[in-house]
């Protein structure tokens, strides 16, 4: 889950509390290249106030206006579709032809936000399914992967702790990996025992300086499906000792700096420390995907373009060459 969708949940809570109809609207469809993909979320107020966003400001004005004259999602959830046909794609300014089509849910007690809210602060994945017919909400432990589901009936949503990414290092390396999963709306720990190179960590939004030894603080970190680990100091007594703990983690991503033979060698000596040769498999290295990342800012680029495409299911034996790209994005379709 993203901060934004955070912001979003946190905001609906805050007007409720205040007496004021709230209307969540969650992106559950999209066709040719929408703006938004599915989950994206938006609360809009009764007198117009809106946090989060379902279009990039293609259909908001819309939609606020529906919600405000009661047209939508007055006593029960409602969905509406935008982009269907050519006079709709002209007058909302919906990208390449895309389609979007909306769940509204009116809020309230039964909406079930605050508890929703305590299972993310606790770190919990939590699957959240609302009755279109009753409005009715029922909430349960979410199992692997996190896609919505829709049918008509049911909206099944599934919430959970933001992305993590540990970085072992506090070189000028990490400085822009760190910077750059920020913007991804990561939350980045950097481990760096070496007092040496803690100058200038303090103070970087979104960013969190350990000192820790590199296994004790993977294992305090409690590593889920939504963590991904990188490290990057070239010293095995770093390196390993994180490797070694994260690739028995379900993280989705593990990687190490350095070259095909060290990092060739570098798994000879984790299966010497006990970690399965299925586990030293999973292991990124070279870290980064192949596109010829020369400075110290491309490579960074390449390591966290490595990890949203895996993320997002890209196969990545795949050359670059062959890849479409994403289909969400304007041109690319």
């Amino acid at each position: 889950m993203h901060s934004t969708d955070l912001d979003v949940i946190r905001a609906a809570l805050n007007w409720q509390s205040q007496g004021h109809r709230v209307v969540m609207g969650t992106v559950v469809r999209t066709w040719g290249s929408a703006p938004r993909p599915p989950g994206s979320l938006m609360v809009i107020r009764d007198d117009g106030q809106v946090v989060g966003s379902v279009s990039g400001g293609c259909i908001e004005d819309d939609l606020i206006r529906r919600v405000a004259a009661g047209e939508l999602a007055l006593r029960l959830p409602d969905t509406t579709t935008y982009g269907q046909t050519a006079e709709e794609v002209r007058r909302f300014g919906l990208p390449c032809g895309g389609s979007v089509q909306v769940v509204l849910e009116p809020l309230s007690a039964q909406s079930q936000l605050r508890e929703l809210l305590v299972f993310i602060e606790q770190q919990q994945r939590v699957e959240r399914r609302l009755d279109m017919v009753t409005g009715l909400v029922r909430m349960s432990v979410a199992t692997e992967g996190d896609k919505l589901q829709f049918d008509g009936q049911s909206l099944t949503t599934v919430h959970g702790p933001r992305l993590r990414l540990l970085i072992i290092g506090g070189g000028q390396l990490p400085r822009y990996l760190a910077n750059m999963a920020v913007m991804l709306d990561y939350q980045v720990t950097v481990c760096e025992p070496r007092v040496q190179y803690h100058e200038g960590w303090d103070g970087l939004a979104g960013v969190t300086l350990s000192t820790l030894m590199p296994d004790d603080l993977v294992l305090a970190m409690r590593l889920d499906h939504n963590s991904a680990v990188v490290a990057v100091t070239h010293d095995p007594k770093l390196d390993d000792l994180a490797l070694m703990e994260a690739l028995r983690t379900p993280a989705f991503y593990v990687g190490a700096l350095g070259s095909r033979h060290n990092n060739a060698q570098r798994r000879k000596r984790l299966l010497d420390f006990g970690v399965s040769e299925a586990q030293a498999r999973q292991l990124h290295g070279p870290v980064g995907l192949n596109m010829g990342a020369l400075t110290t800012p491309e490579i960074a680029l390449s390591i966290v373009a490595e990890m949203t495409a895996l993320r997002r299911g890209m196969d990545l034996s795949q050359p670059l060459s062959n890849w479409e790209g994403s289909k969400t994005v304007c041109g690319l379709a």
